[in-house]
């Protein structure tokens, strides 16, 4: 039953309005063609513009009255979200915003991923958002240099990094002018002069990322800082805002611990299983040379895929999860990238884009091994940030465009992934002990994230008791803990130097999630129904964590 929009819902659904308005990638993103030719404005005005704004939302949910249950939730939800918004502002942390995986050195050039190429209108907009490019990075070099002025630059580590992926966005053969060069319609070729336009806005896209790289070199990078740790103060903003939740940092330390201690013994007894007496390593092996668990090349990686995808929805509908109709096609694809990464991109507003499970696969990997990567199709699609997340887009006649499309914590979102793969695991979808063996790896990497985000940024010393964590320290300890490449650990740890708070999100996430259904299963006792919980939950839509909780137990 759809019910009548509320004054805070057409507070929340304005503030999505404004959102898109200021930020045209969250635009295209949730599907709204407003800002397919634009890019977002980095620069020290526009985000004291959105402090400004914030601020007036938060005013005028203060003074609103909530009409039922739906409003309470999100009336909560939205001022936990503006507060933290512009206290992250007042603490100044945009001024350093430079990491190597999601700060707008990256995000310029990765909405071009989702951007619509199908038509010469498309095209356009392109033409457009691509001689976009240099004026979205002038305002971003002038909110880092407001950290310059301030002694407040981001760390060294970060920037030599940068320099290298914009290095390449800049090349000859970079992102922007192969971009060009293969530009082509859904059912043909551009016009010769679109695509000079095209090929003349990927020079001047170029050019703007060459123009950023000298920034890096010749300014940011003289004036970056030694040391990686964020401090404890900042950390625990960041924490909040990737969780929308408070936990005591020192005791989550203590219990990230305890968790990467349980789950390695976990995998331990898993590998014994697949062949006795063996380690963990030894069990890996065993794997990797099991030719029934190969598949050669991206078309066959991809049908795989798609496949067991397939096959989770098809099991779980009607009997753990409710899956609407318009949720069952998710399209399970290779990226245009080569970044090595896995990840969700959500559909849009009215389904007409499905959600879909994108593989980023690095240059000349041709080989993939399934037992690694079942727990991964769990993970970004059913029951994971699929169901998820596009739950909360069918749910329209409940939830306000907000609730939808635009609240979104990694706790809740990540959080939820992982308590997936081990409900999938739980529900016997991962009785293969190789497959379950994949499962506790990312389990394993994910509780080793905990320990290691938090050791670095709150300065603790080293599980050995010499001095505090380092890089190099960080490095080995991680190592240790991940079945991966030495280029995917050193890409990982630059990660959590660079993006603290994110990576424990994951886990601690998954921590919350499971405590929550615990207890919300406590009090049902004998009438506890595990569908009807996970109908509860995930149509509540994305909340942080702390909302979520008192949501689902009152």
């Amino acid at each position: 039953m759809s019910r009548t929009p509320s004054k805070i819902d057409q507070i929340a659904d304005a503030w999505v309005d404004k959102i898109a308005e200021l930020n045209p990638t969250f635009a295209t993103y949730i599907g709204r063609p407003s800002g397919d030719d634009k890019l977002d404005d980095h620069s020290p005005e526009a985000s004291e513009q959105m402090h400004t704004e914030m601020k007036r939302v938060l005013s005028e949910l203060a003074a609103a009255t909530p009409t039922d249950k739906v409003d309470e939730v999100t009336l909560d939800a939205m001022t936990q979200d503006l507060q933290l918004g512009v206290e992250l502002h007042e603490a100044k942390v945009e001024r350093r915003n430079l990491n190597n995986i999601a700060s707008p050195a990256q995000g310029i050039r990765d909405i071009f991923d989702l951007s619509k190429t199908g038509t010469e209108g498309d095209w356009v907009n392109l033409v457009a958002r691509m001689n976009a490019v240099s004026g979205s990075l002038d305002g971003y070099m002038r909110t880092l240099r407001q950290g310059i002025e301030a002694n407040d630059a981001p760390a060294r580590r970060q920037v030599i990094t940068n320099i290298e992926q914009a290095e390449k966005i800049a090349a000859a053969d970079g992102f922007f002018k192969q971009f060009a060069a293969n530009a082509k319609l859904e059912n043909g070729d551009l016009q010769a002069s679109l695509k000079a336009e095209a090929t003349k806005a990927a020079d001047a896209a170029t050019a703007g990322y060459q123009k950023f790289v000298d920034f890096l070199k010749t300014e940011l990078l003289p004036a970056a800082t030694e040391e990686d740790a964020i401090g404890r103060e900042r950390y625990a903003l960041f924490s909040r805002s990737f969780l929308g939740a408070k936990i005591d940092l020192d005791e989550t330390y203590e219990w990230g611990k305890e968790e990467l201690a349980r789950v390695t013994a976990e995998q331990e007894a898993v590998a014994n299983e697949i062949k006795p007496g063996a380690t963990v390593l030894e069990a890996i092996d065993f794997l990797d040379n099991d030719p029934s668990r190969k598949l050669h090349g991206t078309k066959a990686l991809q049908e795989w895929m798609q496949k067991l995808s397939d096959t989770a929805i098809e099991k779980l509908s009607g009997t753990h999860f409710d899956i609407a109709e318009p949720l069952k096609k998710l399209e399970c694809m290779i990226a245009p990238t080569q970044s090595g990464g896995i990840y969700y991109t959500g559909p849009t507003d009215d389904f007409s884009r499905p959600g879909r499970m994108w593989w980023s696969v690095p240059v000349g990997v041709e080989e993939f091994d399934t037992w690694r990567e079942t727990t991964t199709v769990y993970h970004e699609g059913v029951p994971g940030h699929h169901l998820q997340v596009a739950q909360a887009v069918y749910n329209r006649e409940q939830l306000n465009t907000w609730r939808r499309l635009a609240s979104w914590t990694s706790g809740h979102g990540e959080g939820w992934a992982l308590y997936a793969e081990r409900l999938m695991a739980d529900l016997g979808f991962l009785d293969d002990p190789g497959d379950r063996l994949g499962m506790l790896d990312g389990q394993r990497m994910r509780a080793a994230r905990v320990v290691l985000d938090l050791g670095v940024h709150l300065g603790k010393p080293r599980l050995d008791g010499t001095g505090k964590w380092d890089f190099d320290y960080a490095l080995d300890f991680m190592g240790k803990n991940v079945n991966m490449s030495p280029e995917f650990v050193n890409f990982e740890v630059h990660r959590y130097f660079g993006w603290p708070g994110q990576a424990p999100s994951y886990k601690i996430g998954q921590r919350i999630w499971e405590q929550t259904r615990d207890e919300y299963a406590a009090r049902k006792g004998a009438a506890f129904d595990i569908k009807e919980f996970h109908r509860e939950a995930l149509n509540l839509g994305g909340l942080g964590l702390d909302t979520l909780r008192k949501a689902l137990l009152g």
